[in-house]
């Protein structure tokens, strides 16, 4: 179960990194009208806050994980003195 719980977080977590590297892209920075009724919206800083915030908050909390866990495993792996 636990399993599945982490792949389906890593999954959707994929979904949000993905989704705030192609939002730059996708909108019309010399156009508000582009993005002024998408969520966020009408300010182009409340867009990418919205668009771009989960995206950055899963990249941190994914190398968080890895480095947590590179971390226990090095730990793991020290001959003890």
């Amino acid at each position: 179960m636990k399993r599945v719980l982490w792949l389906i977080a890593f999954v959707v977590g994929g979904f949000f990194i993905v989704r705030a590297m192609m939002e730059p892209f996708v909108i019309d920075f010399s156009d508000p009208s582009s993005y002024e009724n998408d969520w966020g919206g009408p300010s182009l800083f409340g867009v990418l806050l919205v668009h771009m915030g989960p995206g950055i908050l899963a990249a941190a909390a994914l190398i968080f994980a890895l480095v947590k866990s590179n971390n226990r495993a090095a730990a793991k792996n020290t001959p003890d003195a």
